[in-house]
């Protein structure tokens, strides 16, 4: 089923230069490219005078885990997510914490080849609600996500993207168009940062932002990795809660993880549990309904408050569900106030596995 799968396949976000060059249109970097040429995100290439998908049907692994680990906290609460990446990434983040795979130059780490339809198939067998297209970001592998997205659909499993939302605007129109959720990483609220670091720019996926909360129906939250001494001071954090409020609204849950020394930024400590309690603190007190920490042992801060009556509704310890307190349309049992997200009835039990999968187990 697989074997016979095509992975190089045309595109459609690029346009022909006077120069000869062609110019890739899928997000804001617009490499310009020579015959033979890859964009800064490997996967998208020069051939044959158009910009082709050269990882279509390839990815770095599959697995199964709780859906609080993309994390969302609030679509579809303790159910198995079929998760996978393939290589390369539109950023160039030094403090990349996925840098084996989204910085991978090399094919051979895309060890497992797979058709939507086939993915779709395992995630249905394996009990998952939903597949997530993660661990690189999954806008440069634009096409395939979006026929897994499709495939999926045709079972009833739903599409999450973990993003940096760097996409442009028509190909985003498309993207989003085929996802159920999305998280959107929210590297930092300064241009410097994400043009210094990150080598992109803010606006860009401010931009994003809107786009998926006004103008589509994924369920949309943000996550913010706070490094020390780089983007986690009181006013910027400040500014970041109150945009969020202000153009996105109060009920975008907001997830605050923690830092670990990786790739080129092994020379910065990792962030203190104190810094993630500071953040959801003025997160709260800016508005924000629904505010997390994360990447450590904070039960507090891991579960989820009913913003009128303050009660715990979920109860969080590590992925593991505890305390369970909404209706099964996801009201507040003790004042009857709707908790915002995507609910269908009690919550999952599949708790903190994580499970490897070789898909070729699931072909037909």
């Amino acid at each position: 089923m697989t074997s016979e799968l095509n992975t190089v396949v045309a595109t459609e976000y690029w346009h022909p230069l006077a120069d000869g060059r062609v110019q890739c249109d899928l997000c804001p970097r617009y490499c310009k490219l020579h015959e033979g040429q890859q964009g800064l995100c490997f996967v998208r290439a020069n051939q044959n005078n158009q910009v082709v998908l050269t990882t279509y049907g390839r990815s770095s692994g599959y697995c199964v885990d709780p859906i609080e680990k993309k994390p969302l906290n609030h679509f579809l609460p303790g159910t198995p997510v079929l998760s996978f990446g393939t290589a390369g990434c539109n950023l160039a983040c030094k403090f990349c914490q996925n840098w084996d795979m989204s910085k991978a130059r090399e094919m051979d780490i895309l060890a497992d080849q797979a058709s939507p339809e086939l993915i779709a198939t395992a995630a249905k067998q394996l009990g998952c609600s939903s597949v997530a297209y993660t661990y690189n970001d999954p806008v440069i592998f634009l096409e395939y996500a979006v026929d897994v997205a499709k495939a999926c659909h045709e079972l009833d499993i739903k599409s999450v993207a973990v993003t940096a939302g760097y996409i442009c605007e028509a190909p985003r129109k498309l993207f989003f168009e085929h996802m159920d959720a999305a998280n959107v990483d929210l590297k930092a609220f300064t241009e410097e940062f994400y043009y210094k670091i990150c080598g992109g720019h803010l606006q860009d996926v401010l931009d994003t932002l809107v786009y998926i909360k006004h103008e589509t129906d994924v369920w949309l939250e943000i996550t913010t990795l706070l490094i020390p001494g780089k983007n986690d001071s009181d006013e910027e954090l400040k500014l970041m809660t109150e945009w969020v409020v202000e153009k996105l609204g109060p009920d975008v849950p907001m997830h605050f993880t923690a830092f670990h020394p990786e790739w080129k930024m092994m020379d910065v400590p990792s962030t203190p549990i104190s810094t993630l309690i500071r953040a959801r603190e003025i997160a709260l007190a800016n508005g924000v309904r629904y505010a997390y920490t994360g990447n450590v042992h904070d039960k507090s801060g891991e579960s989820t408050y009913c913003h009128s009556c303050g009660k715990r509704v979920i109860g969080r310890d590590w992925y593991v569900l505890s305390d369970w307190h909404l209706t099964d349309d996801g009201h507040c049992e003790y004042c009857g106030t709707k908790c915002s997200g995507l609910f269908e009835g009690k919550a999952g039990d599949w708790g903190a596995k994580r499970l490897p999968v070789r898909l070729r187990d699931y072909a037909v």
